[in-house]
């Protein structure tokens, strides 16, 4: 909604991502989000669909947001490609469905993994409405194309998904993503700060979220 306004006082900081499509989609064709994410996170690199590795891509809005079709409404959008990625949500299901807590969400909103814990029964993709996760069905690593020290590989039979790099947090630097968008499409901050970059990209236009009717509560937000 216009002059978006989230009032969230006194509770801990929750990171969340903006992405505001008014400018993402004006670069056309651009991946460079994507591909710096593939780059500092090991991802592979593989052409079998079933066996792809996504912690960031593309779907068109019909895909992306099926709550919020309309004949009319939605006809700007209409086979548009729209960024999407894990929605670290307030009420993550993945998180419930994990047996061995491999999944977890952290104080500031961030739904990370710990691949050593996983054990691949892969309940959270079922449990995931968005399609946010991966399954390493075959050996990821000879797959993966400019290989960085910086950041763990990992093994067949585990689950993986964007963490919103919290590596980089640490450091003080935004994620792989949003540092990589030329068109500032990209934004992440705290919600709970009303001068941070996520709030003001709010106040600016009108923002929607994909199936937030099923009440997970996405901290991925997309202004229109």
């Amino acid at each position: 909604m216009a002059g978006f306004v989230i009032d969230r006082a006194g509770e801990p900081d929750c990171q969340a991502l903006v992405v505001d499509a008014r400018k993402c989609l004006r670069k056309e064709g651009c991946d460079l989000c994507i591909k710096a994410c593939r780059r500092s996170h090991n991802i592979p690199e593989i052409s079998d669909p079933g066996h792809e590795i996504k912690w960031i891509w593309k779907e068109s809005f019909q895909a992306a947001f099926v709550s919020e079709q309309s004949e009319h409404a939605n006809a700007m959008f209409r086979d548009q490609p729209f960024v999407v990625l894990c929605n670290h949500c307030e009420r993550p299901p993945c998180v419930r469905v994990c047996p061995t807590k491999a999944t977890w969400r952290r104080e500031d909103g961030i739904v990370m993994m710990d691949w050593h814990r996983c054990i691949g029964c892969r309940y959270c993709i079922a449990a995931c409405p968005y399609g946010s996760r991966s399954f390493n069905w075959i050996d990821p690593r000879p797959h993966v194309k400019h290989l960085t020290s910086e950041f763990p590989t990992r093994s067949k039979g585990v689950v993986e998904k964007c963490t919103f790099c919290a590596e980089r947090l640490v450091q003080g630097k935004s994620p792989a993503c949003v540092a990589a968008c030329e068109a500032n499409a990209l934004l992440f901050g705290d919600l709970e700060d009303p001068s941070s970059p996520v709030r003001e990209a709010l106040r600016s236009g009108y923002a929607i979220r994909r199936k937030a009717e099923l009440g997970t509560m996405p901290e991925v937000y997309y202004v229109v």
